[in-house]
């Protein structure tokens, strides 16, 4: 080893040991807060690219930026004003920035940023802010009032009476989304999907006359659109394009979208491109879809990306799509993996555990591939998936098939974030478990991602006339159950080593017991004390591991055992525990494919919502003594373009430097296009 000086991802000079491969230390942790720890990922292969990859790349990354403030406004209407009130107080201030109130102020507004709004990403409540009114009324007095985010002709008492409220009182827009329960869903949800109190049987009626039981390749209906009630009492939809709702952030997506085309890598890439614009411009959805079939088709392409309403969890119903993007490259030897297992898709499909009538007879376009992330964005940031498979609609999966990623450099910092921090030897069973963890958990982790997406996601139909909304509110949870359970199952397969995906037969057990722990105990970390299982993903991991350890209990498959008054998870036969998720699978498909509400809502409401509290105080307890957070989320790196004399781009670079409360703020400064208020 040699030594250096070289520059640290925190931007200080220090001297560093280059170890074998030349490479300095990553500084994967950037800071932690609340039940917040943020991360940066590095982005290998970059360098590498050609220049005109890079400009690619560059503007597709611009892009993703741009809507950043259509997903605060999506997810609460007060979201841009608290936003821009808080960080107008938090770069005034001119007190102690040590004092407490200010400390917690700060503690909120990074919160605030996280979740992409006022309330809790996952947990859907409402955030309790640290500091007082008296406080931020203190704060706000100090700053020049032309500063602040009032509305045209409001006064600084009416911004109090209405801002402060939706900060302070806890029985006001408690939580952004409602997903199951007794209740009016709708009326139940602080999100932005709906306007002027439409009720939940309004919104179902407005789209059930859309529908068509015949269409074979229906468009999503509502997708792309808020839904508002007109004075006269008439429910109408306000479409999210140019010259429509969010025009002012969607025209600057589509100014660098237009510039990315200069760049793109073949004609394919181009028309995607082309086609979103033209989606963009006209909010029509039989575009969206037409764009959705290209961008699965173009499979030549090593740069790709995600720009759009895409994911519908944050809707109560799965209507709504919240504004995401993603901008990647392939990592072409990481690649190799899910290339074997997606030209195995028929082989997986034919021997699924589930009912025949259910399995595709041809399983069409499943194309996977392992990315590297460049920029996050919309919902995919700070917070992001670690595997993406998309389009989402049925039709186009079954006659154009679907494409599918593993983020393999998000896992991997995940992965180098958490070594030895305690985890696994505070909650493991035993020391055979974290052996086989630590042996084979990377990579039955990124194999089971990639069996999720590659596979589950696109396995199965569908059966003629059954209406895509059947399973409503439940529809995500399920959809993550059936592509979790199709991924746990075959993780097992003698078929993954016969294909050398898996190194021998033992290593999906390290897979089995990380899933098992972690839905019947460890994420409860992510929930407060009294508080249900709110959040899809959340939602479906309980439903699997509590509907396995209940029904494999009377062969003790699946045990909590207490040692030393403390409870672990104990498989006691892992071959049986695959039988149970293949039971589970089969089950979960025919409920997709007959639309069975009825047995699904059954499912989630029994398996999946309720929690435990004496166990849940338990974890808390001990999760609370490795001062940990639960919840994960992502600073970007910046990209700057290198120009010469005459002004022409040499380069583009990538730096690590930026801090959270930086990028943050340099976002809400460059990337901030939305009027404050959006009603």
């Amino acid at each position: 080893m040699t030594v250096g000086i070289l520059m640290s991802c925190t931007g200080q000079k220090i001297e560093k040991e280059k170890d074998s491969t030349g490479e300095c230390d990553f500084n994967y942790v950037v800071e932690q807060f609340a039940d917040l720890q943020i991360l940066r990922y590095q982005v290998p292969g970059f360098e590498s690219l050609s220049l005109k990859q890079k400009q690619l790349l560059y503007h597709l990354s611009e892009a993703a930026l741009m809507g950043r403030d259509i997903l605060f406004d999506q997810n609460n209407r007060y979201n841009l004003a608290i936003r821009r009130f808080l960080e107008v107080v938090y770069q005034n201030y001119t007190g102690d920035r040590n004092d407490e109130p200010f400390k917690a102020l700060e503690v909120y507004l990074k919160r605030v940023w996280f979740s992409n709004g006022i309330h809790h990403h996952y947990g859907q409540d409402k955030f309790v802010p640290g500091f007082s009114p008296e406080f931020l009324m203190e704060c706000m007095h100090k700053v020049n009032v032309s500063q602040l985010p009032l509305r045209p002709g409001q006064t600084i008492d009416r911004f109090v009476t209405e801002i402060f409220s939706v900060i302070f009182d806890p029985s006001v827009m408690p939580k952004r989304t409602v997903q199951s329960g007794d209740r009016d869903l709708i009326l139940a949800s602080s999100n932005n999907y709906y306007a002027g109190g439409i009720t939940q049987k309004e919104v179902e009626d407005f789209y059930q006359k859309m529908a068509d039981p015949n269409d074979n390749t229906p468009v999503s209906y509502g997708l792309n659109s808020r839904l508002v009630k007109e004075k006269d009492g008439t429910v109408v939809e306000k479409v999210w394009k140019i010259g429509g709702l969010y025009t002012e952030a969607i025209e600057k997506v589509v100014a660098e979208l237009q510039k990315a085309m200069f760049y793109t890598e073949n004609d394919r890439q181009k028309a995607v491109i082309e086609k979103l614009i033209g989606y963009y411009q006209s909010g029509d959805l039989k575009t969206f879809d037409e764009y959705a079939i290209l961008w699965v088709e173009d499979l030549d392409s090593e740069v790709d990306f995600v720009n759009g309403f895409t994911e519908t969890y944050g809707d109560a119903l799965g209507i709504k799509a919240s504004w995401e993007s993603t901008v990647n490259f392939i990592n072409k030897e990481a690649t190799k993996r899910t290339k074997i297992i997606s030209e195995n898709a028929q082989w997986f499909e034919n021997h699924s555990p589930i009912d025949d009538r259910f399995k595709k007879k041809e399983v069409k376009g499943v194309s996977a591939k392992v990315i590297t992330v460049s920029m996050l964005g919309g919902d995919c940031y700070p917070a992001t998936p670690i595997g993406i498979n998309l389009p989402n609609a049925d039709w186009i999966r079954r006659d154009h098939g679907s494409k599918s990623v593993t983020i393999e450099n998000i896992t991997e910092a995940y992965d180098k974030a958490s070594q030895g921090n305690g985890f696994n030897e505070e909650f493991v069973w035993g020391a055979a478990e974290r052996e086989t963890i630590e042996k084979y958990g990377f990579i039955t982790d990124n194999l089971h991602t990639d069996l999720h997406e590659c596979l589950g996601h696109g396995s199965g139909i569908t059966l003629p006339g059954v209406d895509p909304n059947a399973l409503r509110a439940y529809s995500s949870t399920l959809e993550e159950t059936r592509a979790d359970l199709f991924g746990l199952y075959y993780l097992a397969d003698s078929k993954l080593a016969e294909l050398g995906l898996t190194p021998d037969a033992e290593a999906y057990k390290a897979e089995y017991y990380k899933y098992m722990m972690n839905g019947l105990m460890t994420q409860l970390v992510r929930i407060e004390p009294g508080k249900d299982v709110e959040e899809s993903h959340m939602r479906n991991r309980q439903l699997i591991a509590q509907w396995v350890y209940r029904k494999g209990k009377a062969d003790n498959v699946v045990e909590l055992k207490k040692r030393d008054g403390k409870t672990f998870v104990v498989i006691n036969d892992y071959a049986k525990l695959r039988g149970l998720f293949g039971t589970l699978l089969a089950e979960v498909q025919r409920i997709k494919s007959e639309g069975d509400f009825a047995a699904g809502q059954k499912l989630v409401e029994e398996y999946a919502v309720k929690v435990d509290q004496t166990l849940h105080a338990e974890v808390l307890e001990r999760y609370a003594a490795l001062n940990l957070s639960p919840y994960k989320g992502f600073v970007n790196p910046v990209m700057k373009e290198v120009k010469n004399s005459k002004g022409e781009v040499t380069d583009i670079v990538l730096d690590y430097t930026e801090d959270y409360a930086g990028q943050m703020l340099r976002y809400s400064r460059d990337y901030s296009f939305l009027p404050t208020y959006n009603d």
